[in-house]
């Protein structure tokens, strides 16, 4: 049941803003006669709030850009997909989840899935979405709170997938490190995929947005995944995935310099055994 939001839906700031990012992206995508993806709830949520987006346009995002945040989010849906078809009573969760609907994409009848992020953000999906459901529940919280996590814990010993897209980025290296730790000390044997910009990645982020609100909201990057191996023992780097692997028809226009992207690494995920 879709639910239609109300004066008293909760107005969004700072990290938390930056969810209508890739909702206008997917909605955008949708409407493309070629598109990688179909979702028809971003083109309602688009059109619902329409004004809301005048922000997000402001990024002047070019088709590339869209291109590749639509890649990484079906990558996102096939590490899931490859977890779940490993792991078919396994528990994610989807951490800042935003108004995505990954768990509609990946569900294979059998997943608990938690959909995780500020509690701003889960009330204004409430509104806009809905309530959860028997295998899907909402998580209100700051992923960095020690207790946040609680629910999940209490599915063990199930295999567990977390994942994180667009989000890692905003934390602090600390806050990362601490996370990654904590996931690996409360489930052993749990899995990990994030999308890891590179420092470069991160400044070249920031110029980019200086001129809108989403200003200065970019902190964390690696170079490597090693990187976080070296974070304590038990981590362990499984594979990793890059926008130039493999040829990809909507990003031709950039074919030119895709050695230099594999060189730098630029916005990989990576993909973790923990513990």
């Amino acid at each position: 049941m879709e639910h239609v939001v109300d004066e008293a839906t909760p107005l969004l700031s700072g990290v938390s803003d930056t969810l209508l990012i890739p909702i206008y992206v997917r909605a955008m995508e949708s409407r493309r006669p070629d598109a990688l993806m179909r979702d028809d709830r971003a083109e309602m949520l688009v059109s619902r709030l329409g004004r809301d987006f005048e922000r997000v346009k402001a990024i002047r995002l070019t088709e590339v850009h869209k291109a590749m945040r639509i890649l990484l989010t079906c990558r996102m849906d096939r590490y899931a997909r490859d977890f779940l078809g490993r792991h078919p009573d396994a528990v994610v969760v989807h951490i800042g989840c935003g108004l995505d609907t990954r768990f509609e994409r990946v569900d294979n009848g059998r997943v608990t899935w938690f959909d995780l992020d500020l509690p701003d953000v889960i009330a204004l999906r409430r509104g806009l979405i809905g309530v959860e459901s028997g295998r899907h529940h909402l998580l209100g919280c700051s992923i960095l709170e020690s207790t946040c996590l609680e629910a999940v814990q209490a599915c063990a010993p199930r295999p567990c997938l977390f994942l994180a897209e667009a989000v890692l980025v905003y934390f602090s290296e600390a806050q990362v490190k601490a996370l990654v730790l904590r996931l690996r000390d409360h489930f052993p044997g749990s899995e990990l995929v994030f999308d890891g910009w590179t420092p470069l990645d991160v400044w070249v982020g920031n110029r980019w947005l200086s001129s809108t609100r989403f200003a200065g909201l970019l902190r964390w990057g690696i170079w490597r995944g090693r990187d976080v191996e070296r974070w304590g023992d038990g981590i362990r780097l499984l594979d990793d995935w890059g926008f130039f692997d493999q040829p990809e028809p909507r990003l031709r226009s950039l074919s030119r310099v895709a050695p230099i992207f594999r060189w730098l690494r630029v916005l990989r995920c990576y993909h973790f055994g923990l513990g």
